[in-house]
């Protein structure tokens, strides 16, 4: 039976004395350019009982005030358990039932995941991996919150290649037997939420149907590929890593802070659509930019399966990639525009539109580069043989789609 992921001892408000819509807001990494939304969720919120006390925007990371905000979050965290705001469910997995804006249903089990199975790093092999580059100096200011916290709260989401849906699918058949926990809508156009504790025959058959999964030659090196939070996870790491580094006497091994709490969603899910995210270049030199790719990448008309389309003066003209650098024409791409401007002026963004990539790329000294979607059977072999891809290789969901606060967890 594979171990990696487990039951935890999860923690939940009493729902018929808390309201579960105003507990659970969205992940603190979502609209970190509008103080307004965050705003608008203290005013909904008001005294009642809620997760928003107990994370940190990231709308608020550089303010000035971020300490004492850390500080308020820790107290608040001691504060719901003296006063017995949140009760235990022991060895628990709750399967989760979510309605997206779009209406489109998500499943997923909340559980534990051991960090022990996991590296962000680059080239890591482990079990567990980060799909996208993993941004170290992100990871210091959250470790300020996590370090001296009693709780987490997950919004970390990590896929399972699984096309049969044969692990996450059978939970939709049991749940009439399993004891629901919450329903709710969520806030701010996030959809609705409903979620059921597994009971030990449940949990079996999901572990079973798990272990079978991870078990086939080809996921047997990937087994749990990121699919959102990856820096939330990897702050967990971190934190869990630098406990064993000031102690290396003592035993972690069942210490709470090995695990983190997450979601597991199976990649083949309709609810989740890998859209492409688009590159634009500015102020650049443009013909030599384009000599350089072609020389690099060996860009031509005759077809290959990594395209890229360039858009320049309103013109659009389809190449293929010959001399990839990566599985994926994005890897190949990114490679190549990195080596480029370490040596070259020019500035370059990630655009999920393409109507906004043609009017960036009409302008002068620009030129834009689309991309094509990213298919789902392609994401676990990709990072398994090229590691954890460009950064902004692809965009999963709108951000109310994004995972709304709701278990906790001990990690003292």
């Amino acid at each position: 039976m594979q171990t990696i992921f487990q039951p935890a001892d999860i923690l939940l408000p009493d729902f018929t004395k808390t309201s579960a819509s105003d507990w659970s807001v969205i992940a603190c990494d979502q609209f970190t350019g509008d103080p307004s939304y965050w705003e608008n969720v203290a005013k909904t919120v008001g005294g009642q009982p809620s997760s928003l006390r107990l994370i940190l925007p990231e709308v608020y990371l550089e303010d000035a005030d971020v300490e004492e905000r850390i500080a308020a979050i820790h107290a608040e965290m001691q504060s719901y358990l003296e006063k017995g705001v949140l009760r235990t469910y022991e060895n628990a997995m709750v399967y989760v039932e979510r309605i997206q804006g779009n209406g489109v249903l998500r499943a997923g089990v909340i559980g534990k995941i051991d960090l022990e199975a996991y590296d962000y790093n680059k080239g890591s092999t482990s079990p567990v991996r980060a799909t996208e580059a993993t941004v170290l100096e992100r990871i210091p200011p959250r470790m300020r919150v996590r370090e001296q916290a009693p709780l987490e709260l997950p919004h970390i989401m990590i896929l399972i290649d699984d096309p049969e849906d044969a692990v996450i699918g059978g939970c939709a058949a049991e749940k009439d037997g399993m004891t629901k926990l919450y329903g709710t809508e969520l806030m701010c156009g996030g959809g609705s939420i409903d979620g059921y504790l597994m009971g030990e025959a449940e949990q079996a058959r999901f572990q079973t149907a798990l272990t079978a999964l991870l078990a086939r030659e080809e996921n047997r090196a990937l087994q749990f590929a990121m699919g959102d939070g990856n820096h939330s996870l990897a702050t967990a790491k971190a934190c869990y890593e630098a406990m064993k580094a000031a102690a290396p006497e003592k035993d972690f091994s069942d210490h709470p802070a090995r695990y983190a709490l997450v979601e597991i969603v199976n990649l083949h899910s309709d609810a989740l659509q890998f859209e492409a995210i688009h590159r634009i270049l500015m102020q650049v030199d443009t013909d030599k930019l384009m000599a350089y790719l072609e020389a690099e990448l060996a860009l031509s008309e005759a077809e290959s399966d990594q395209p890229v389309t360039v858009v320049q003066n309103g013109t659009q003209r389809t190449l293929y990639v010959h001399k990839p650098t990566s599985n994926l024409a994005v890897g190949s791409l990114q490679n190549a525009l990195d080596a480029y401007l370490a040596e070259n002026e020019g500035k370059i963004d990630y655009i999920h539109g393409i109507e906004t990539v043609e009017r960036l790329a009409a302008q002068p000294d620009s030129i834009g580069f689309l991309l094509p979607d990213l298919h789902k059977s392609l994401l676990f072999p990709s990072v398994q043989k090229d590691g954890a891809l460009p950064r902004k290789t692809f965009s999963m969901g709108h951000a109310e789609d994004k995972r709304y606060y709701m278990e906790c967890r001990k990690i003292k």
